[in-house]
């Protein structure tokens, strides 16, 4: 979960960000909107990937050990 963190930060930083800001228009939609939004939906499924991969604890009735 951490590298899936530290690699969406980076992904998100502004100097890299900069590359995809140029005058090129898909549909009409500016190239950094796809970035900025593909960027932003690999971290949900990357992250509903993950949670589901992380295997789930019994939960303890209270007053038991």
């Amino acid at each position: 979960m951490f590298l899936l963190t530290a690699g969406g930060l980076l992904l998100l930083v502004p100097p890299l960000v900069h590359v995809f800001n140029h005058d090129i228009a898909v549909f009409g939609v500016p190239q950094i909107v796809f970035y900025l939004f593909g960027v932003w939906l690999a971290l949900i499924a990357g992250t509903a990937w993950l949670t589901n991969r992380i295997p789930v604890e019994p939960r303890q009735e209270e007053g038991e050990g």
